[in-house]
């Protein structure tokens, strides 16, 4: 069965802007209300200024208003695909963490909880802040 979200994170990988590493990412991030927004990973010569698909999406979110989310669809070219790194990690956490996340490469995919990935996470709802 297609899945459109897994569409809407390979275009969004199209568009990654790649040209140190070459290594080009694509997300779709689904909110509680069903909306889907997409990131690519956008890199810069200043290599700490890179933005990861995951976060652009999450960024994009936060913009229209999302707060609470569902699941994320990662895109890589690699088998295993990558999962989000730390800084994904910590940034999906601060909206909660029951997000599914799927990561699918060229040949293989892999699923988890955000809450698996980074247990006991650093939040606002843990300091009690939100």
């Amino acid at each position: 069965m297609a899945d459109p979200m897994l569409d809407l994170a390979r275009a969004a990988q199209e568009q990654a802007y790649a040209p140190y590493s070459r290594f080009r990412v694509g997300a779709a991030l689904e909110a509680m209300d069903g909306r889907i927004f997409v990131g690519c990973n956008v890199e810069n010569a200043s290599y700490g200024l890179t933005v990861c698909a995951e976060r652009t999406a999450l960024g994009a979110a936060v913009v229209a208003g999302a707060r609470e989310f569902r699941r994320i669809v990662v895109v890589s070219d690699c088998d295993p695909p990558a999962s989000p790194c730390g800084a994904c990690r910590q940034a999906l956490a601060e909206f909660g963490g029951s997000l599914q996340v799927r990561a699918v490469g060229p040949e293989r995919e892999q699923h988890w909880t955000l809450e698996a990935l980074l247990p006991d996470a650093f939040t606002a709802r843990r300091l009690g802040t939100s």
